[in-house]
């Protein structure tokens, strides 16, 4: 009996991992090829700007499976190879060793790049993207030696790398060109809040302001300069200027994109047995349960994971689309961020708590069901938040706001 052709994965992180685990669980019997660009097995990248930075993760504590998956699953893991084509009507994939791979199926897990910017200096010594393991150990290595960092984008990157560097006793600057902090993904009050925290904990911050240039001397960053003219001195920064989804493969290869790889809430692409997840895929999906359709790249684990197994499930034929409630977090200094739902323009805000004392929750509705809730300190109201979210339930703006109200028992009557 002929071998059947492999399951070829392109990308090493969550979405792939996730995939090739999801395929084996669901009873994929196929080879598979798992193909990462990066050298090092795959890896948990949340750590990368958080614990890692602080020294309370370990290198050896963020392999995402143990050394014996991949063997164990019959997973064949090749690493340091990059995909350069595709060619979808003879199912194959060129790598840049030059080796030609056929596929039956082939799933893009090929992730996101950082965004760059474009202005002079970037290429000096001491300034950093994060992205990557590497680039991690790059920041760590330099935050050694330095004592004033500049972190350019006021994103939750880049507020989690300056909370991490200024635990670790640089004198920190974020510089954000948007009017507040985190504007494309939070409300104005949660802006607020979140640069009031940062103050208080010794972080500066400059918004509304562009940068012009990085200025160094012998090399090596010494300032960046604003488009105000302002310098601000620095020994070393950060870029976290957000990132572009890596649709080059697909796009060479005539598979629809749109700010990512466009598929189905099952992972299919515009091409037959292609599919796509993790931080590249542009997934159909409710914007809240039962709501209309839409396309929504997520950069998020929850994503790439959940993703990943409606993906799994098309391989054997079981449809399992992607319907869960999209949820995110972010650690900041001692403030564990956890938010249920995408906030629209327009939702009513009720306060549950007082932001006062770092511990709240922050609830969106819309027509009067609960469509959004961010959390800080509060991981229990968190995970009920996800429940109203997904029932799409209408409970009274008091009864959310008052805390002797048990969550649960508004879950329950939902």
């Amino acid at each position: 009996m002929a071998t059947q052709a492999p399951l070829v994965i392109v990308g090493a992180s969550y979405a792939g991992t996730q995939l090739a685990a999801s395929a084996r669980e669901l009873g994929f019997e196929a080879p598979i090829v798992m193909v990462g660009d990066e050298r090092h097995a795959p890896y948990q990248r949340p750590p990368l700007s958080k614990g890692l930075l602080t020294g309370k993760t370990p290198v050896d504590r963020l392999e995402l499976r143990g050394p014996d998956f991949f063997a164990q699953n019959d997973i064949d893991l090749r690493l340091g190879l990059r995909a350069t084509a595709l060619d979808t009507r003879e199912r194959t994939v060129t790598f840049d060793d030059g080796t030609v791979q056929p596929y039956g199926w082939l799933a893009l897990a090929t992730g996101a790049r950082c965004r760059p910017l474009s202005v002079p200096g970037t290429g000096l010594e001491g300034v950093f993207n994060l992205r990557t393991l590497d680039d991690a150990l790059g920041v760590a290595g330099a935050l050694a030696r330095s004592k004033r960092a500049c972190v350019i984008g006021g994103g939750f990157i880049g507020l989690e790398v300056a909370s991490a560097l200024s635990t670790r006793g640089a004198d920190v600057t974020v510089i954000e060109s948007q009017p507040r902090l985190l504007a494309r993904v939070f409300p104005a009050p949660m802006s607020e809040y979140v640069a009031a925290a940062h103050r208080r904990r010794g972080v500066s911050l400059v918004t509304g302001r562009g940068v012009r240039q990085l200025h160094g001397k012998q090399g090596r960053i010494d300032a960046v300069e604003l488009d105000d003219g302002t310098h601000i001195e620095c020994d070393m920064a950060v870029l976290g200027t957000g990132v572009l989804p890596n649709t080059d493969l697909a796009e060479q290869a005539g598979i629809a994109t749109g700010n990512g790889i466009l598929v189905d809430a099952s992972g299919r692409s515009s091409v037959p047995r292609v599919l796509a997840a993790g931080d590249v895929a542009n997934m159909a999906m409710p914007a809240v349960p039962g709501g209309r359709a839409v396309h929504l790249r997520l950069e998020s684990i929850q994503a790439a994971n959940d993703g990943a197994r409606a993906a799994a499930a098309v391989l054997v034929d079981r449809e399992q689309p992607f319907t869960g409630v999209p949820w995110f977090w972010s650690d900041q200094f001692e403030l564990k961020f956890q938010m249920a739902g995408l906030p629209a323009s327009g939702d009513t805000t009720v306060l549950r708590g007082d932001t006062a004392t770092d511990r709240f929750t922050l609830f969106y509705l819309r027509d009067g069901a609960v469509a959004a809730a961010h959390s800080v300190n509060r991981p229990a109201e968190h995970m009920q938040s996800r429940k109203l979210i997904a029932s799409a339930a209408r409970i009274a703006p008091q009864l959310l706001a008052d805390e002797s109200v048990d969550l649960k028992s508004l879950v329950a009557a939902a």
